[in-house]
């Protein structure tokens, strides 16, 4: 097996680790915080290319709002999607309110819109809200075999 590059969500600090070890509830080298919180990860305009680029797993980035109610509505099936799918995929959160100038580079025309990013690339988005099976599903669809 080969070894995966994980950010820690809590320092940001990328992690190398053994692929057969992401199930196991890895925590972070530096801080010692867990690697795959029961949150998604928030981001900023500081560490939201870090976690895209440098994370080996598919990233799954939530444009939201704290004024949008779909956004508000689909944020905790968005959080159980995060915990069912950790050591498979990051989840993380982006607000586009706060990060005006990130949404724009990335087009966000609607929120929430989901963005999957594999090694710094986007490779698929979805705009509207969704449950947790339905993101489940749609971030397998896209990730890579």
């Amino acid at each position: 097996m080969s070894d995966v590059h994980v950010v820690c969500p809590s320092c940001h600090t990328t992690n190398r680790l053994p692929s057969q070890k992401l199930r196991d509830q890895p925590r972070c080298g530096k801080c010692h915080g867990p690697l795959f919180d029961e949150q998604p990860v928030e981001l900023d305009a500081g560490t939201f290319a870090k976690h895209v680029q440098k994370n080996d797993l598919p990233v799954v980035v939530d444009f939201w709002a704290p004024w949008c109610g779909p956004c508000r509505m689909m944020a905790p099936h968005f959080a159980q999607a995060a915990e069912a799918m950790a050591g498979q995929a990051v989840f993380a959160k982006l607000n586009t309110e706060a990060e005006q100038q990130l949404a724009a580079q990335y087009g966000i025309r609607s929120i929430p819109t989901l963005v999957l990013f594999q090694g710094g690339r986007e490779v698929a988005r979805m705009s509207g809200a969704m449950g947790k099976a339905d993101l489940i599903r749609w971030v397998e669809q896209h990730m890579p075999s």
